[in-house]
């Protein structure tokens, strides 16, 4: 591996904004050309007969390279194909890599992982969306937010993007709900054991324990909190209410844990606080996307947990 190769990719890349999915997009499908076909290359070999796009640029090349690194979000739907400025990205890239063989510094492997590595980063750094569609249930419309977050969590592994959302979420909900300075918020990596607290959040004598994949310890946890006279609430995916419900029932606690799955947990109070009227729910989810985004910029250093909130 060359030393010497990730300073000079870098540098092309903010000197050229190989920053979007267009670029990256080019990156990636004359990095593999080049793999094929040897460099150096003819940028007028890359050009389709129609002289319009890219020679191979597509959703489907774009792709099958991303999943050879354990990537399998889409990074563009048309993989950067309709980009204007496609062309012109191909042939200053072309040019780079060429220099490269100029220079003996070539190196196929680290140039891709290079390019896979700015891919994540680009996942990464956007906000995740939600949006509020009249034909979809308000159930649905948070579930897909989660699903984004867990999405990212796969290209990213050990950083615990779902649940994260949900503890910030399920904050936002009770800020709207019970008005700010009702409860405590901390950030995601703090733990109740570090911190002391009783629960993710602790309210009169509820404490509410946030999590994608409920486990021993936070039924343990839960336990504490009964022999401390507190009612335990455990919020979770779906598929977390019958791990919850097995955990408990060998334990005993069966008919003393309240568990609620977080979508409904959520929705509901949309429905509530919006009267149930459309304009009200619309206003509600806008309320709540606001609060946790304050939230995240608050507790978190990682912007990319924010929710943009489109039309």
């Amino acid at each position: 591996m060359r030393s010497d190769l990730i300073p000079k990719l870098s540098a092309f890349a903010d000197e050229k904004s190989f920053r979007g999915k267009g670029p990256l997009s080019v990156a990636l499908v004359v990095t593999d050309h080049a793999r094929k076909s040897g460099l150096p290359l003819d940028p007028e070999t890359l050009v389709t007969e129609r002289q319009g796009q890219v020679l191979g640029l597509g959703k489907s090349a774009v792709q099958a390279i991303l999943q050879r690194h354990g990537v399998v979000r889409v990074l563009a739907a048309e993989g950067g194909r309709t980009s204007r400025g496609s062309m012109g990205n191909m042939r200053d890239y072309v040019a780079f890599l060429n220099a490269l063989v100029d220079d003996g510094e070539l190196d196929l492997d680290q140039i891709e992982s290079f390019w896979i590595g700015r891919v994540k980063e680009f996942f990464a750094a956007k906000p995740l969306q939600i949006r509020l569609d009249p034909s979809k249930s308000l159930r649905t419309v948070l579930r897909h937010v989660l699903e984004q977050a867990e999405a990212r969590q796969r290209d990213a592994p050990g950083v615990q993007y779902a649940g994260a959302v949900m503890q910030h979420l399920v904050g936002a909900k009770l800020d709207c709900a019970l008005g700010k300075g009702a409860i405590e918020h901390n950030s995601f990596s703090t733990s109740d054991q570090q911190s002391g607290r009783k629960g993710d959040f602790f309210l009169g004598d509820v404490a509410i324990h946030v999590t994608t994949s409920p486990g021993e310890a936070v039924i343990e946890r839960c336990r504490e909190n009964l022999d401390d006279g507190i009612r335990p609430m455990v919020v979770t995916r779906l598929r977390g209410l019958t791990v919850v419900e097995a955990l408990t029932e060998n334990l005993g606690l069966t008919d003393r844990i309240d568990v609620f799955e977080i979508e409904q947990f959520v929705a509901l109070n949309l429905y509530e606080t919006g009267r149930f009227a459309a304009e009200g729910r619309r206003a509600s989810l806008a309320d709540l996307v606001t609060r946790y985004n304050e939230i995240v910029e608050e507790m978190e250093t990682d912007p990319s947990l924010k929710i943009e909130l489109r039309a």
